[in-house]
């Protein structure tokens, strides 16, 4: 009687061999994080994109998709139409962070709490590396909040507007401190709870109790962030930088419940 086969240990898996469209989302996914292909740039047309990869109309069509859905290209139809590179953009990273957060049932809070770890370190480094460029453009950013308190209570806040022209005064702070991948990260985070804050605006949680006052407040703290930031005052920005964000907070959360949780905000 034989013996047994003794059993083979499992060492392997069942792989899948790349779909053809798939390999050629992966080669002009390449060219354009290596910066051979640049944002603005118009790829080749499409039966010249066909024949040098010697692929079929909807191959070709189904690898752009791939990298559509990546926000890598924009794709146009018609006679005018084409492929175009298109500009890195955080909200879709922001978008698919939300998402993986909603999951967890994370809170728009637990995301501000992590933002107001990243936001001010940036404030600090800008402030040792910041040039004249980067000190006019947060200047015109205040400038134009200027304007829109100067136009009157009536006729500015509309809080979206003013949101929205606050955020690139963040997103200044963030995009000029000299590091890439806090740059991006805290551009993530504060893309997040910039949506959480049109999404109330929205709903009508305007919170227009002492407005005045506190467009006043934010632009004096504005001014005095740059002023560190010119005399490259590091842990003084930092500083100033965390306590405003820790008094922002206070009328972020104003009429929220203390554990709003993200599948609320992106529905």
């Amino acid at each position: 009687m034989s013996e047994p086969m003794a059993e083979v240990p499992r060492v392997g898996m069942v792989l899948r061999a790349p779909k053809t469209a798939e390999l050629i989302a992966s080669h002009l996914r390449r060219r354009i994080v290596l910066g051979e292909l640049r944002a603005g740039e118009t790829l080749p047309s499409e039966s010249h994109l066909m024949e040098q990869f010697g692929v079929s109309r909807p191959t070709l069509r189904e690898a752009f998709r791939i990298l559509e859905t990546e926000s890598l290209i924009g794709v146009r139809r018609g006679s005018r139409g084409g492929a175009q590179v298109l500009e890195p953009d955080p909200t879709v990273a922001a978008r698919h962070v939300g998402l993986l957060l909603q999951m967890q049932g994370t809170t728009i809070q637990d995301v501000y709490e992590a933002r107001m770890v990243t936001e001010p370190a940036c404030a600090g480094l800008l402030a040792k590396v910041r040039t004249e460029q980067d000190l006019a453009d947060l200047r015109n950013v205040v400038e134009r909040l200027d304007e829109l308190v100067q136009a009157g209570f009536e006729k500015v806040p509309e809080l979206a507007t003013w949101s929205r022209s606050t955020y690139r005064f963040h997103e200044l702070i963030m995009q000029r401190c000299g590091n890439n991948t806090l740059a991006i990260q805290g551009a993530v985070l504060a893309g997040i709870v910039d949506t959480h804050i049109q999404r109330a605006l929205a709903k009508g949680l305007r919170g227009r109790d002492n407005v005045p006052e506190r467009f006043q407040k934010t632009l004096r703290s504005y001014r005095r962030l740059i002023q560190l930031v010119e005399a490259q005052n590091s842990p003084g920005a930092e500083r100033h930088w965390r306590r405003h964000m820790e008094v922002a907070a206070q009328y972020i959360f104003l009429h929220d419940a203390t554990d709003t949780p993200l599948v609320d905000i992106f529905d």
